[in-house]
């Protein structure tokens, strides 16, 4: 399965983008702001988490393209010190949202990803990565 953080990464950039558009349905919306205010819920929670972390959440400024690359790591970050992959509650919200801004991806198994004892693997879209094994 993809790691749960990331998946809350993911909704929430699939959820700001789909919640722009006039053509939204209103389950999109909905959908969108209970993950929305769940992420900003577990964030608060947390240790010191940057301001600006929970602002781009609360300002739909999380974007999937290549330019939110740098606050989509500091939000995973945040998430996962925040122990956002535990809450369940958070995770169905998530992926809730997929299923229905990505139904394509969502019944190809994109959001199902498993892996075990892997080195230098990389889930998601628009990656860069590079790695140096000794």
């Amino acid at each position: 399965m993809i790691e749960s953080v990331e998946l809350v990464v993911t909704a929430l950039a699939a959820g700001a983008a789909a919640g722009a558009r006039e053509t939204a349905s209103t389950a999109v919306k909905d959908a969108y702001a209970e993950v929305k205010s769940l992420a900003v819920r577990t964030l608060r929670r947390a240790v010191p988490v940057p301001a600006e972390v929970v602002e781009a959440v609360e300002a739909d400024a999380v974007t999937a393209d290549e330019s939110g690359a740098t606050e989509r790591l500091e939000l995973t970050a945040a998430l996962t010190a925040a122990g956002a992959g535990a809450d369940e509650e958070l995770v169905a919200a998530a992926l809730k949202v997929l299923e229905l801004t990505d139904l394509d991806g969502t019944q190809a198994g994109k959001y199902q990803v498993v892996l075990h004892g892997n080195k230098g693997v990389q889930v998601g879209d628009y990656n860069t990565q590079s790695n140096t094994f000794h």
